[in-house]
């Protein structure tokens, strides 16, 4: 392939910008803000799906405390209706009296039960409530600190974002003054090479392998024609004749 060597040069300065580009894409991927965000992201999940199972649970002890309330009204309204019925005097044969003496007895005796089972839900629910405020507590923490962690990965992005245009811009601008079939095999041979398509040629050795080419090489290079696309035989990316390729 045949170039001007002015554009065989540009080709560098092409490269050195698609390389920028390049490390600007992976500095926008791996943003240490990312990996706190998800991070963040992961507590905050954790948090909201317990903060859901506590709320459940008090849910299902209001349930039960108001069951509990209840019985203990059914067996206290029970259990004063009796006696009411015992103090009137109004109860037929001693078998009758020892009967309705018995209930009450064990009327009593189950209202403490229940009211002891109203206690024991009221301190569940209490321990719970305690939980579910430190943990809201822990998740208005840990949201705050995502919204400052986001608001600074969010300026990095900004930052990162106007320097690819700018860097774009100049791309553009440089690609419209090498022609398209030698822009066309420098892009391919990018994508051939991570990223590296044309090297320059500085003092015997190649920019893109790094390795010192031979004397053989040095010597074809050093005949062919100023406008001859040369390549590294070793990576065979472009090689660009510079003022310090030692030849």
């Amino acid at each position: 392939m045949k170039a001007e060597p002015a554009h065989q040069i540009r080709l560098l300065d092409l490269q050195e910008i698609d390389s920028r580009l390049a490390q600007l894409a992976h500095r926008l991927r791996t943003l240490p803000e990312n990996e706190e965000v998800r991070r963040l992201d992961t507590r905050i999940a954790e948090l909201r799906d317990r903060s859901t199972a506590l709320t459940t649970a008090l849910s299902d002890l209001d349930r039960e405390q108001r069951k509990a309330e209840s019985d203990v009204d059914q067996v206290r309204t029970r259990a004063e209706r009796d006696t009411q019925r015992l103090d009137s005097g109004q109860v037929g044969s001693p078998k009758d009296l020892e009967h309705l003496q018995s209930e009450i007895v064990s009327l009593q005796r189950r209202q403490t039960e229940l009211e002891e089972i109203v206690l024991e839900v009221m301190e569940r629910r209490e321990d719970l409530e305690g939980q579910e405020s430190r943990l809201r507590k822990e998740l208005d923490e840990a949201e705050a600190e995502r919204d400052v962690v986001e608001e600074r990965r969010s300026t990095a992005v900004a930052e990162i974002e106007a320097d690819r245009a700018t860097e774009s811009t100049r791309r553009e601008r440089i690609a419209e003054e090498i022609p398209e079939d030698l822009l066309a095999f420098y892009t391919k041979l990018r994508d051939q090479n991570e990223g590296v398509g044309a090297a320059p040629l500085r003092y015997g050795r190649c920019g893109g392998c790094a390795l010192a080419l031979s004397t053989a090489e040095l010597s074809e290079i050093r005949q062919a024609p100023a406008d001859e696309v040369m390549r590294c035989d070793q990576c065979r990316r472009i090689l660009v004749r510079t003022t310090d390729s030692g030849i």
